[in-house]
């Protein structure tokens, strides 16, 4: 069982030269009601124009702040082209009322926005006593301020030996062979693996589908144009690789690199026709980064083969 200590987490603010497109995106609070409705990214601005952005980075406006400051470090340049909003899902009013009314042995939190819908709604549940398991660092770093909290009632105690729904499912405690209950609050296009992996090995299991995601329908050609030309588009989900793809016109035309948060997102990129697919073993910022650098070494060259 691994602990989870944040308090040495924190977010700096972006001090590098970043290319961002000036639309407006929606951060997700579960006190708004959030309809799946499509964004459009109309246009591009940069604080240096001389400056040609070597890695398009694609998580919600906002959001990519610690990606862009670590590629910062290395002299690189980012164009912000958000791919993906996050969108209320149809159990996201259950949450609160399943928390009020029923404790579970564990909490299973596999994504930063899967944390910040259930912080939302454990709070206003009364901040319950609660045991969290996460799916890696990235996720844990949502529940920072929590845990700093002299009141603290939510603890994280387990994070899988590699960060990858799979492995969680496996690898969870299961304390005894009586009954042992899981509440996985989820994005509705989430896999099945963790519940079908933990439910193999006993664990009763309430899945809530708390949050969606909506690809954006529109981008002025001018960004695309430039998001298309730089060398590594960054991605973080199956969802924002779809998004992509649906915004260039063919995916065996564009032969750039995609670098990947993980193995999934990796192994959806490929299954889409891309070619050029760099992931990390170890999903997180770190490793992430390592394949963005990885990635901008050789261009055209394909460095890791994925076997679907």
């Amino acid at each position: 069982m691994a602990l989870i200590s944040l308090l040495s987490l924190s977010s700096s603010s972006s001090s590098s030269s970043c290319f961002s497109s000036s639309s407006s995106l929606s951060q997700f609070s579960s006190h708004r009601k959030f309809l799946p409705k499509p964004v459009k990214i109309r246009a591009a601005s940069s604080s240096d124009s001389s400056l040609k952005p070597k890695v398009v980075v694609t998580r919600e406006q906002g959001k990519n702040v610690k990606l862009i400051n670590a590629l910062a470090k290395h002299g690189i340049n980012c164009f912000e082209l958000p791919l993906i909003q996050h969108t209320q899902g149809p159990d996201l009013d259950r949450l609160t009322t399943v928390l009020r009314g029923t404790s579970f042995d564990w909490i299973v939190i596999t994504s930063p926005e899967a944390g910040l819908v259930f912080l939302n709604a454990w709070k206003e549940a009364g901040s319950p006593k609660v045991q969290v398991g996460v799916v890696g660092a990235g996720t844990a770093a949502m529940f920072k301020d929590v845990l700093q909290s002299p009141q603290q009632s939510l603890n994280i105690t387990f994070s899988p030996s590699k960060a990858t729904g799979k492995v969680l499912a496996l690898e969870l405690p299961k304390h005894g062979s009586g009954r042992c209950t899981v509440l996985y609050p989820a994005s509705m296009k989430a896999g099945n693996e963790i519940e079908t992996g933990l439910t193999a090995r006993g664990f009763e299991v309430t899945r809530l589908n708390t949050y969606s995601t909506v690809p954006v329908y529109d981008v002025d050609q001018m960004v695309l144009a430039q998001a298309l030309s730089a060398p590594v588009v960054a991605v973080a989900s199956p969802s924002a690789i779809r998004a992509w793809v649906n915004l260039i016109s063919e995916a065996e035309s564009w032969d750039n690199a995609v670098a990947c948060i993980g193995e999934t997102t990796a192994l959806s990129a490929k299954r889409l026709g891309l070619k050029n697919v760099y992931y990390p073993t170890n999903p997180g910022l770190e490793g992430w980064v390592g394949s963005i650098l990885e990635a901008l070494s050789v261009p055209g060259e394909i460095k890791k083969e994925l076997v679907c």
